[in-house]
């Protein structure tokens, strides 16, 4: 709480934990605020433009929130297709439309979505941020593809830290050769080049595994690779902590080594931990949002942020269709979040910097 407190007494920490609170919101119930499914796909909306929203009538009064479906079109003096706007028919934006069918939170069925395009109970083909060459909805797809890259984090960490942290505190508890052996272990651990092994391990994966399996090895690679300099560091400080006279008094009470390592000396890094945790999210994110965008991570039709944006990669796409480098721009919001509040809770956890 009182590092709550403190996030919100802090300008650029107060905002970054707002947006990320927002972020994981949208991800969580991305099923019912998205106006289409994970697979719906019209072929017919390749590369259509982000819907235009009018607020006032051809009168020019005011209206309620309403759009126009696309028409599509071959321009032969272009030789491009375009897209026209059938002024025939407005569809006014309304909350609350039913929709495809989904599960909220996995559990409860329902068919109602956010908020959607409708006239006379007809709905329209309503795109927020566009379509991508599948006519996928792009808006929809960032919502889906924000649960692996929001999430891909915090799941390696529930490996690399409970590792680090046993790693680290029996290496440092103990001392002497069996320091020396870990520690140089470790050492070789951090010594690989973890990018370039998740390019070589990606490249090899079977061809017939599923993007869940993918996603979960994906972790499991982050993960394995990814404990050995958290461990050093936690064994630096268990080897400052381990001669405190709160550690000698419960030698003397005769408890055990590995109490004495779990319940005493490792809860002693709590400050180390929670900031190290904020600060190493958003390298697995960029990790995994680097692998994608390669073509090695997580594999179409599924989304994720990383292989959305390398539809962005073409020149003609960045110029024509701005609207797909959106993926970029929230792998950007949620890095640089993530930087903030690790930053301010570390100066909070800081016992040099406490005012």
């Amino acid at each position: 709480m009182e590092i709550l407190q403190r996030i919100f007494k802090d300008k650029f920490a107060k905002w970054a934990f707002i947006v990320l609170v927002f972020l994981y919101i949208l991800i969580l119930f991305a099923d019912f605020i998205a106006p289409y499914s994970s697979t719906y796909s019209n072929r017919d909306m390749s590369y259509a433009p982000p819907s235009k929203i009018y607020t006032l009538t051809e009168e020019g009064k005011l209206s309620l929130p309403y759009t126009y479906n696309y028409i599509r079109e071959y321009e032969p003096t272009l030789m491009q297709t375009i897209y026209k706007q059938d002024r025939g028919t407005k569809y006014y934006i309304r909350p609350f439309v039913k929709g495809e069918k989904y599960k909220i939170l996995g559990i409860i069925p329902c068919d109602m979505h956010l908020f959607g395009g409708v006239n006379n109970g007809v709905k329209c083909e309503f795109h927020p941020l566009g379509t991508d060459i599948n006519g996928r909805d792009v808006f929809s797809r960032l919502l889906f593809g924000g649960r692996i890259s929001m999430t891909i984090g915090f799941l390696s960490l529930f490996i690399v830290f409970p590792i680090g942290l046993l790693y680290g505190g029996i290496s440092g508890y103990f001392g002497g050769i069996l320091d020396t052996l870990m520690m140089r272990f470790a050492e070789a651990i951090m010594a690989i080049p973890s990018f370039y092994l998740l390019i070589i391990l990606a490249a090899i994966l079977p061809s017939g595994m599923t993007s869940v399996q993918r996603f979960c090895l994906i972790v499991v690679i982050l993960a394995l690779i990814g404990w050995a300099g958290f461990a050093r560091v936690v064994r630096g400080m268990v080897l400052s902590i381990k001669n405190e006279e709160f550690v000698q008094a419960e030698k003397t009470m005769g408890a055990s080594n590995l109490r004495i390592i779990l319940k005493h000396i490792l809860p002693q890094t709590t400050s180390y931990v929670i900031i190290a945790m904020t600060l190493s999210v958003p390298s697995y994110i960029l990790a995994e949002s680097g692998l994608s965008f390669l073509g090695l991570g997580i594999q179409q039709p599924d989304a994720s942020w990383g292989n959305m944006l390398k539809e962005a990669q073409e020149f003609t796409n960045i110029l024509y269709r701005p609207w797909l480098l959106t993926p970029g721009f929230l792998i950007f919001i949620a890095v640089l979040s993530f930087n903030l509040l690790g930053d301010a809770i570390r100066d909070f956890l800081d016992p040099k910097g406490r005012k």
